[in-house]
């Protein structure tokens, strides 16, 4: 963390679909450059899928599937989360028991 807890801006180059973009914040540039690559390659299967070179229209069908994926893990850590939980209160009750 910078000093007086300000994280330094920086700029990060991008390249998403033959496209450069520049990308302001605190993050780590590695980590950046690895979500732009997710983003290039959703981009490039859905355009490789249906034919379409528009952008726009690849950009939106990326986030609608990148979201679904987000989606589709939080509701998957949710389920282990209770699983888990259950599990504690068995080991929970079982320790409470007299042997």
């Amino acid at each position: 963390m910078g000093g007086f807890g300000v994280n330094a801006v920086k700029s990060i180059q991008v390249e998403i679909f033959d496209n450069s973009y520049t990308v302001q914040g605190d993050l780590d540039e590695g980590y950046v450059q690895g979500l732009a690559r997710s983003v290039d390659e959703k981009m490039r299967a859905i355009a490789g899928a249906t034919g379409s070179v528009d952008v726009g229209r690849l950009a939106v069908l990326a986030a609608l599937h990148l979201a679904d994926e987000l989606e589709t893990y939080r509701q998957e850590r949710g389920e282990l989360q209770r699983r888990v939980e259950r599990c504690v209160r068995l080991v929970e009750t079982a320790l409470k028991r007299p042997a």
